[in-house]
């Protein structure tokens, strides 16, 4: 049985979410363990009705995990009105926590006929192609920070908006130990990372969104997104204009900000 007020309250986010409004903070008890903020996250997907481009990894950066003393990422599901093609705008506002520099996937929809435990080595076959892109992330609601990965997992994820860049066919591309890069030239800022911050690699990030979505018996009638998580944490706007990324041997992706 639904607890009445984790339904309304999840009433209140999915409306904001789907309105783009801004609410008042959730009490904590449905946002600060993970445990409960899993429960909020899939209650509000159950009612969002538009259609899915796919599924995000979030807190996969190892230091991260450590420091909110949890054991693992969680995943989110994202929705096609929040994902771009190249170039496009994003527009922000002051509860927008950052913007982050990813390896994305697509995947195959006959991953969902996979009766085989997941694993690195046998999702391979149903990568279609991979990109980088860029992720702009933030809240639904009027906090800032992360006190605990509840906080994103309760609020879709934290995802605002994906920007995603020219896709390669997928050909056993090696995503370990890759330099990244994302920058904003008209004010001077630069940040560089890797992709062995991402929880090992983009590909054990991969086979672990897939895992859960075996387990959670999720299943899509298309092909669909999974994007990994940051290889360069979370990156402060400092200001408007055009953010770029790039991942060594994948390619590059921008994304402008207003």
């Amino acid at each position: 049985m639904t607890d009445k007020n984790l339904n309304k309250y999840a009433n209140r986010l999915v409306n904001a979410f789907l309105k783009n409004k801004i609410i008042s903070p959730l009490p904590t008890k449905y946002t600060k363990k993970i445990s409960e903020a899993q429960k909020l996250r899939k209650l509000c997907e159950s009612k969002i009705k538009k259609p899915i481009s796919g599924f995000k990894a979030a807190g996969t950066g190892i230091p991260v995990l450590k420091k909110l003393k949890e054991k693992e990422p969680f995943y989110a599901t994202v929705y096609k009105h929040n994902v771009f093609k190249n170039k496009k705008t994003v527009k922000i506002n002051k509860f927008t926590m950052g913007i982050e520099l990813e390896v994305c996937y697509l995947i195959k929809k006959n991953f969902f006929d996979l009766k085989k435990k997941v694993t690195k080595k046998n999702i391979k076959k149903f990568i279609s192609h991979i990109a980088p892109c860029i992720e702009v992330v933030g809240y639904r609601q009027k906090k800032k920070g992360i006190k605990s990965l509840g906080d994103l997992c309760s609020d879709f994820g934290a995802n605002v908006k994906f920007v995603i860049g020219a896709k390669k066919k997928f050909k056993n591309q090696n995503v370990k130990n890759l330099k990244t890069n994302i920058f904003n030239k008209k004010i001077n800022q630069s940040v560089f990372g890797n992709t062995n911050t991402v929880y090992i690699d983009p590909l054990n990030s991969l086979r672990f969104v897939l895992d859960k979505l075996q387990k959670d018996k999720i299943k899509l009638n298309k092909d669909f997104y999974v994007f990994t998580g940051s290889s360069v944490g979370v990156v402060p706007i400092l200001g408007k204009g055009i953010y770029k990324g790039v991942i060594n041997k994948i390619g590059n992706v921008s994304a402008k900000i207003s």
